[in-house]
């Protein structure tokens, strides 16, 4: 058994979770997101009754593999902390990191929608939008920590205008924006709740949520069509993009927009109608264990833990 904790930037949920993926003793504790010796204190206080146990943790952040430091914008107590090397001295046990998304993608792999296929891409459409690749049941390390961040380096791209034509004019067609990671066009600019209310406004839309501008588009309202138009065909391409380099057979699909099956369906569709190999079965799978993602993919970091296959 494995003490599992998902950290993010408002709750630290912790359990024990056993081979077949029960979990017991399962807490929210708050994190705290400032003071790093009283975040190591809580998980510390945690783990307290089970000195012999490994710590795994899934968190909203990023483990640099050579210096151990976690970069989480959402947790500012970690930025210059070293976190496993520090649980490990303060509790002398095993500890574990990874990402909270490679872990949502390794628990559906292992006890999920993904049960049975070898190469697997996950994502996630949240406020933001996230992935992990798990290939042989196993999360695919990437340079700096980083792998599956299919939201973020340029996909959006403003076209050189032609001669006689106006510049601003062709822009203004375009949905390019500033990203928060620095960069402009990033495909997560457009993709997330948030992301989808700008672009609902920007196509001429009036202030909705993005759960109304769902429900709009599934009773056929024109201008949410024309913004999931839009919506679908840069995440198509995207993530169509995503799945011809990696070759994944199956993308579990978690978030709030991924609750919209009809939404699922859709991207389905847009992705498949670009791919290189035909399918005559979806590739786009609603995810199946929502809450428990992170607890259950975080207990299949090591060898301690493994789900039959």
């Amino acid at each position: 058994m494995i003490l599992c904790a998902d950290i993010g930037g408002s709750f630290i949920d912790f359990a024990m979770v056993h081979p077949d993926g029960r979990t017991d003793h399962r807490r929210a504790v708050p994190t705290p997101v400032d003071d790093a010796p009283a975040f190591i204190g809580a998980l510390a206080a945690l783990c307290a009754p089970w000195p012999d146990m490994p710590l795994h943790i899934a968190i909203a952040g990023v483990e640099c593999p050579d210096t151990g430091i976690i970069r989480a914008a959402n947790i500012p107590c970690l930025q210059t902390l070293p976190l496993a090397a520090r649980l490990r001295g303060e509790t002398g046990r095993i500890v574990r990191i990874a990402n909270d998304a490679d872990c949502f993608a390794l628990a559906e792999v292992h006890f999920g929608v993904a049960r049975g296929h070898r190469t697997v891409f996950g994502i996630i459409l949240g406020t933001g939008i996230g992935g992990g690749f798990v290939l042989g049941g196993r999360i695919v390390p990437g340079l700096g920590g980083v792998t599956g961040e299919w939201g973020h380096a340029p996909l959006v791209i403003l076209p050189p205008a032609p001669h006689g034509e106006d510049a601003a004019a062709i822009a203004a067609q375009v949905p390019f924006f500033r990203c928060g990671c620095g960069l402009s066009g990033c495909l997560d600019t457009i993709a997330g709740a948030r992301a989808l209310e700008r672009l609902y406004l920007r196509a001429g839309g009036s202030p909705l949520t993005s759960r109304a501008i769902l429900q709009s588009w599934q009773s056929g309202d024109r201008q949410a069509g024309r913004t999931l138009d839009i919506w679908l065909s840069y995440m198509g391409a995207g993530l169509a993009h995503v799945i011809n380099v990696t070759g994944s057979t199956i993308v579990p699909v978690a978030g709030g927009l991924g609750n919209v099956q009809a939404l699922v369906d859709a991207l389905d569709h847009a992705v498949r109608a670009r791919i290189l190999t035909a399918t005559t079965g979806p590739l786009l799978r609603r995810a199946a264990l929502g809450k428990d993602a992170g607890l259950l993919g975080a207990a299949c970091l090591g060898p301690d833990i493994r789900a039959e296959d």
